[in-house]
């Protein structure tokens, strides 16, 4: 069997490894847009003050996601099966056994909501249409997205993964609309002027449009840095479902470089774009997100109700490739046999695909949806899931340094691709700055939250994988102990051809017996 075969790693079939190189590539691109290209932009520039840093933070941005998806591409190559941080984790970490794995479990399911992408739908594909923009008009559009989002991708995936392709490929296409228009703009091509009643943006005019009135301090810059970072999070997402994909140690090197250095590109070609059509003062002083005011001051207001129909497509397409992706790291917790009911959670029984997980997810949206807590409950929440994902990233990128130590060397760690050592010290060093900062005291004025503590998430985060460290010391220790047996793990192929563990309690001796 070929060295780079999924089944050389995995045993799950050639026969469902249907993901190839564009497939896998559409997951990290769905994923890394969702809705902040088309307003994260006024919000890095407010924080770095100009033009040119602000532009220069999406360089630094975009080379931090460069490193992250090499450091991936790594681990992809050296452990290439579904799971993602799952696998790298308990390779890197294995005392306590298992103890790693009902960890991360926890903040699988804490990550794994797309409810706030469901109401970004809601509230663009209501304004699209011109409906009333009501809290039960929004939140039932809402319902129905995701209604759509578990269909398509547990009942019909394969339809789903076409729709994925579709979505990434309408999304790139809207993009790359934006950058033209923008450089015709800046070019001054006939047809493509900043229409007269709105004020002239002269951002590129000099040097010191594009660099004067930076802001110096610290504390500015570090909140530009940290919104662009998080805007490039999920150039790991096609890493979940490798043991889906056609040959993966080869499809992974080739998708993931692919997909994120047309993401660096874009972001940053559509910041000239917005730059160059809309005047600085306009973007710092309106309310509006900033391709808002790039449409109109192109075309005029009119075009309000296309934009919104781009950013509703943009949240679907994140919304799909989520929901294909976390399916199936809960299918690879239940294949490990940590879950409760793991022989529900790891099949692909009835329509091919891991509907125990997904419909799972699609519970915790629903709920999110319908009963959103009150005040800041729900910004502390998706503060929460960002946070988790951060401290999985350091727990990573340092267990892949410690991998290249002489005490771990009889691990044999020899991915068919490395990434330079410097590439993940500075991942490594990224995570830690996006795990510090937000216990750094918010500017005087500025609030993270209305009511609670700025650094609330970052407590209850740490806190919540204690519930994992519970649930394991009371399934590993405190039962078998109580019990008097041991769990023994066996290998159990299913029906759909696909393999799991199962612990299988086994009735200690009694010392002193026969």
């Amino acid at each position: 069997m070929p060295a780079t075969s999924g089944e050389a790693f995995d045993d799950v079939p050639q026969a469902r490894r249907q993901l190839g190189v564009a497939s896998a590539a559409f997951l990290i691109f769905n994923r890394v847009i969702g809705t902040g290209i088309f307003a994260t932009p006024s919000v890095i520039l407010h924080s770095s003050g100009s033009v040119g840093i602000a532009l220069t933070m999406w360089v630094l941005g975009a080379l931090i996601a460069i490193a992250g998806t090499l450091v991936y591409v790594e681990l992809g190559t050296g452990l290439p099966r579904s799971g993602g941080e799952k696998n790298y984790l308990e390779y890197m970490y294995r005392r306590p056994k298992l103890m790693v794995t009902c960890t991360y479990g926890v903040y699988t399911f804490l990550a794994g909501s797309s409810a706030p992408n469901a109401i970004v739908f809601g509230e663009y594909i209501i304004n699209a249409l011109a409906l009333p923009p009501s809290a039960f008009n929004v939140r039932t559009t809402a319902l129905i997205c995701l209604t759509f989002g578990l269909i398509v991708i547990g009942v019909l995936p394969r339809s789903g993964i076409r729709l994925i392709n579709l979505l990434g490929s309408i999304k790139l296409f809207i993009l790359m609309g934006i950058a033209a228009l923008g450089l015709f703009s800046l070019a001054g091509v006939p047809g493509f002027a900043v229409r007269p009643e709105y004020p002239a943006p002269h951002n590129f005019a000099s040097w010191e449009a594009v660099w004067g009135e930076g802001r110096r301090d610290a504390n500015a810059l570090v909140t530009a840095l940290y919104n662009v970072v998080w805007s490039f999070i999920g150039y790991s997402n096609a890493n979940y479902a490798l043991s889906e994909v056609r040959d993966p140690v080869r499809t992974i090197r080739r998708a993931a470089p692919l997909a994120v250095f047309s993401v660096a590109a874009v972001y940053f070609l559509v910041n000239v774009a917005y730059f160059a059509v809309v005047a600085k003062v306009d973007i710092e002083g309106s309310r509006q997100i900033i391709a808002a005011l790039f449409f109109r001051n192109l075309f005029g207001p009119a075009t309000e109700r296309l934009l919104s129909a781009c950013i509703a497509l943009s949240s679907l397409g994140n919304i799909l490739s989520v929901s294909f992706t976390q399916g199936r790291v809960i299918q690879e917790l239940g294949r490990e046999g940590v879950l409760p009911l793991s022989a529900l959670f790891s099949t692909n029984k009835p329509f091919g695909a891991p509907m125990g997980g997904l419909v799972v997810l699609y519970l915790l949206s629903v709920t999110m949806v319908i009963a959103p807590p009150p005040g800041d409950a729900y910004l502390l929440l998706l503060s929460m899931s960002s946070y988790a994902l951060t401290l999985i990233n350091t727990l990573v990128s340092f267990g892949l340094l410690l991998l290249y130590t002489p005490a771990y060397r009889a691990w044999g760690w020899n991915p068919p691709y490395r990434a330079p050592r410097v590439i993940v010290v500075a991942f490594f060093l990224s995570n830690v700055f996006l795990a510090v900062v937000p216990l750094i005291p918010p500017a005087e004025g500025q609030r993270t939250f209305e009511k609670v503590p700025y650094y609330l998430h970052v407590v209850v985060t740490i806190v919540a994988s204690q519930l994992g460290v519970a649930y394991w010391a009371y399934w590993t220790r405190w039962l078998p102990k109580r019990g008097g047996y041991e769990l023994e793990r066996q290998w159990h192929v299913q029906d759909d051809g696909v393999g799991r563990f199962v612990f299988v309690k086994v009735k200690k001796a009694v010392e002193g017996g026969e």
